[in-house]
């Protein structure tokens, strides 16, 4: 079998969430998990990094804009409160800036790419439309994020609660992030990023599983 680098990257993003379930699901391993979770989290961004075709300016220009305005809306939701509602973010997501971790601009940009990279395969030429999608996709899953984490330490609520708005400001930020995905021309399809997204989504269902 010949193992092309797209094929090579998609079986490690498999094998390192399936290890991080095992790993978070464990009393014996959780806390050490819970350390390695910005690793594998730019461990993504490199595989991601590593197995796009054709990277043009378009690409680079995307992946700043999207980590930086993932920091900032984070910044101002932490802020204000507003956006998506009164949390703080915990120790699991490593080294903070005005109570930002770093690394959440990364998680944006893996976000947004593997969500729109599994939408690729649609072959949808609206762009309103696949923004629209995809910010559906988007919300989806930060329901499922959402309760792991408050488990885990990556963030918390006010008075131990998720609100609804929430959801409403992820929805609507998405569309702006999915807009500028699909204004840029550089490639979207990349089968890693599918991946990404698929065994995101399972890692985040399972653990939701785990903790009821």
């Amino acid at each position: 079998m010949k193992f092309s680098k797209a094929r090579i990257c998609g079986l490690i993003v498999v094998l390192f969430y399936t290890v991080g379930f095992f790993g978070l699901s464990s009393d014996m391993l959780v806390e050490l998990f819970k350390d390695l979770v910005p690793f594998h989290l730019l461990l993504m961004f490199l595989l991601i990094m590593i197995s796009h075709d054709n990277k043009n300016r378009a690409f680079y220009t995307f992946v700043v804009v999207t980590y930086i305005a993932g920091f900032l809306i984070e910044l101002a939701g932490v802020k204000t409160g507003y956006i998506f509602g009164d949390y703080t973010y915990g120790a699991t997501l490593g080294y903070k800036i005005a109570d930002i971790p770093l690394i959440i601009g990364i998680n944006w940009v893996l976000m947004v790419y593997s969500t729109g990279a599994i939408l690729e395969n649609l072959r949808i030429k609206s762009r309103v439309i696949l923004a629209l999608l995809g910010a559906g996709l988007l919300s989806i899953v930060d329901i499922l994020i959402e309760p792991v984490a408050v488990k885990y330490d990556y963030w918390s609520w006010a008075n131990a609660e998720i609100p609804f708005h929430n959801t409403v400001g992820w929805f609507f930020f998405s569309i702006f992030m999915m807009s500028v995905f699909y204004m840029l021309r550089f490639e979207k399809n990349n089968p890693v990023g599918s991946i990404l997204f698929i065994i995101q989504a399972l890692f985040f269902l399972a653990l939701n599983i785990t903790i009821i």
